[in-house]
């Protein structure tokens, strides 16, 4: 056999070669968008403060809780009806668009995984400007493509447990 017939040729080395490059590319980004996923850095629905007349921020509530388990995130009276309020752990809105009827979302905003950052008549992201709705978490507004997905969340004597 000649040298010719046992080396691919230079077309098969550099097609070997992109498919090479993009699949340590692939990994590579997999790898930083996890690593971004662990990060602790504080944000404006972290700090806890809020200054937006309806809404507010609470911290870690602690974990417990009523029958079916879930994390005890604070008294249900810090949820002013027509409005929510926001939680750091974990990292759930919930709102109250009725007096008694309490819901909650995931905080963080579908559009860049910013969290959100106060809730008048809905919730706000203030990284760019999506809104979503304090009944059913929909989009009202702004560049995020999915409704803030839905958490369970039950009243437990005067406390809000979310599973």
């Amino acid at each position: 056999m000649s040298d010719t017939e046992r080396r691919p040729s230079a077309t098969a080395r550099a097609a070997v070669g992109r498919r090479t490059v993009l699949r340590g590319a692939a990994v590579f980004g997999g790898a930083a968008v996890l690593a971004g996923c662990g990060s602790e850095t504080e944000t404006p629905a972290a700090s806890g403060s809020s200054d937006t007349p309806g809404g507010a921020t609470k911290g870690d509530g602690g974990t417990g809780g009523g029958g079916g388990g879930g994390t005890v995130v604070g008294p249900a009276a810090d949820v002013p009806v027509g409005g929510g309020t926001i939680y750091e752990d974990p990292q759930v809105v919930v709102t109250q668009p009725t007096k008694g009827d309490f819901k909650a979302f995931s905080s963080i905003c579908t559009h860049s995984g910013c969290p959100v950052a106060a809730v008048t008549e809905t919730i706000n992201c203030n990284c760019h400007g999506s809104m979503y709705s304090i009944e059913d978490g929909s989009v009202v507004g702004g560049p995020a493509p999915n409704p803030l997905p839905a958490m369970e969340v039950s009243v437990d004597g005067s406390d809000l447990v979310v599973a």
